[in-house]
C-alpha cells in the first residue's frame, strides 16, 4: 500500500466511532480535545460526552487501525485512517445484506415507498440509472 493510501474498513466501526470519524473527515486531523468539544457541540441532548471516554474511544479506535496518532508535539493529534466512502460502502454493505438479504433493489424500493423523494433527487435516481446501463451496453 503506497503512502498516500488509507486502508480498506476491515470491521464495522461502533456508533460512538463513527461520530468520531465523522468529526474527523469534516474537520481534519484533530486533538482529542477538539474531537470532544465538536461531538458535544453536534450532541442533542443534555448529557455531554466526557473527555475520557472520547480518550479511551480514540484509543480503541487507534488499536484497530481506524485513526493514527501523531506523537511528535506534547498534544497528540489524530487522523482518520480510513476513507469515508470506503467505510460507508462497509457499513452500507453489511446493512443491505442483513436487513435486505442482500437486495439493493429491496433497499431502493423500501427507502423510496417511505421517502418522499424530490424532483432533484429523482433526477439525480435517473441519472445514475442511465449511466450503470451505459457502462453495461
Amino acid at each position: 500500500m503506497s503512502k498516500n493510501q488509507t486502508p480498506k474498513p476491515t470491521n464495522k466501526p461502533t456508533e460512538s466511532e463513527l461520530a468520531i470519524l465523522h468529526v474527523l473527515w469534516a474537520h481534519g486531523s484533530s486533538s482529542v480535545r477538539q474531537v470532544n468539544d465538536k461531538l458535544n457541540e453536534l450532541k442533542k441532548g443534555n448529557e455531554e460526552i466526557g473527555y475520557t471516554t472520547t480518550l479511551k474511544i480514540m484509543q480503541l479506535m487507534t488499536i484497530k487501525n481506524l485513526v493514527i496518532r501523531n506523537t511528535d508535539s506534547r498534544t497528540h493529534i489524530y487522523s482518520a485512517n480510513v476513507d469515508e466512502k470506503d467505510t460507508q460502502n462497509v457499513l452500507l454493505k453489511k446493512f443491505v445484506d442483513a436487513t435486505f438479504k442482500g437486495s439493493a433493489m429491496q433497499l431502493v424500493m423500501q427507502t423510496l415507498g417511505n421517502h418522499q423523494a424530490t424532483e432533484e433527487e429523482l433526477e439525480q435516481i435517473k441519472a445514475l440509472i442511465q449511466s450503470i446501463e451505459e457502462k453495461k451496453d
